[in-house]
């Protein structure tokens, strides 16, 4: 059934099919006998809940950053048997990302090219939605739906990497009542100068600074760092190291790389779409190493959101087994459809 429908979507720009189809989803969740109807075919009765950095997760497949950027999806992806969604990137100030088109398909080898840009409505908007969202919830229990949302923070385009730390601090002020737990954001390759944020007398100010802020709450909330799979090991053991020192909650790996290796798509076409980060089939094996490397580096200190290239149970499986305590889809969604988290429940 999906993949006609697919059939169908892949004939619109990728953007368009992406927001044409979350609004449908959006139109039949509105009537309360469809929104039940779509739960109970999507949600896995086997779900096994999962602990990880104090939050308890209903199931362990969650959907990446970027998908909802804005949290206007959320009511709609916890019909379709996500345990967690992480909004964002949101950034202190609303902006329109880069210029489209800036998401593309490859089929050929069952992955996306984005260079979307943080493209978000600005964080008072996001948070004023995740309030009422909350507020709304028929299942909410002393202020914490069933569905835990994290939020993925960033700098805006225009914020020079040296004052980067301040628009982290605005994003984690304003969100902290308002998601269970954050990923920090350093790793896109679709803001300039970005990734630069990951050097560690860098990524050491802006984690430190909000760890401290952190602290000084009544219940702190998980901090958790995204991390670039392009990384060299001496740039992932900084990270470990880091993580371990400032007593980071966990990490997830891992974001789009710009590797273009091994892939089926001809050279002419890639040439043609341009710069931006690959997800999806191709990613799966690098994110898999990392999850396993930072594991094993670790000592298994520190746990892990993996995300990369997961498609199925099998390949959620194999994430858990290199050390993750959680798995993310993102580009597995819009290949396999609506099913994904269900599919993934039932096998693991």
């Amino acid at each position: 059934m999906y993949s006609l429908l697919r059939n169908l979507l892949f004939r619109l720009p990728a953007e368009s099919a992406h927001y044409f189809s979350m609004n449908s989803l959006q139109l039949a969740c509105s009537v309360p006998a469809i929104r039940k109807y779509i739960a109970r075919t999507f949600t896995a009765t086997e779900s096994r809940p999962v602990q990880a950095f104090g939050l308890d997760f209903k199931n362990a497949v969650g959907l990446a950053a970027g998908f909802d950027k804005n949290a206007r999806y959320l009511r709609e992806l916890e019909a379709l048997g996500f345990g967690f969604v992480e909004i964002g990137t949101v950034t202190p100030k609303p902006q329109p990302g880069n210029e489209k088109p800036r998401l593309f398909r490859l089929p050929k080898d069952k992955a996306l090219i984005n260079r979307m840009g943080f493209n978000n409505d600005g964080v008072k908007v996001v948070a004023e939605r995740l309030k009422n969202w909350k507020l709304a919830h028929p299942d909410n229990r002393n202020g914490q739906p069933k569905l835990i949302i994290g939020g993925n923070i960033g700098k805006n385009k225009v914020t020079p990497n040296e004052e980067a730390w301040k628009d982290y601090e605005i994003c984690f002020r304003e969100l902290f009542d308002v998601v269970d737990y954050f990923v920090v954001n350093v790793s896109s390759p679709n803001t300039p100068g970005l990734r630069a944020l990951q050097e560690k007398d860098a990524l050491h100010k802006i984690l430190s600074h909000l760890q401290t802020i952190n602290q000084q709450q009544p219940r702190p909330k998980p901090l958790l760092l995204k991390i670039a799979p392009d990384l060299t090991t001496e740039q992932i053991d900084d990270v470990i190291d880091l993580a371990l020192e400032i007593r980071l909650d966990g990490l997830v790996a891992s974001n789009t790389t710009i590797s273009r290796a091994d892939l089926q798509t001809s050279a002419k076409e890639l040439e043609k779409i341009g710069a931006g980060g690959l997800s999806g089939s191709p990613l799966r094996t690098r994110a898999t190493e990392i999850v396993d490397y930072i594991r094993r580096r670790s000592g298994g200190a520190i746990p892990i959101i993996a995300s990369g290239g997961i498609f199925t149970g099998e390949d959620a499986r194999e994430k858990l087994s290199a050390g993750a305590s959680l798995v993310q889809v993102w580009t597995g969604f819009i290949y396999v459809g609506p099913t994904i988290a269900k599919n993934i429940c039932k096998s693991l």
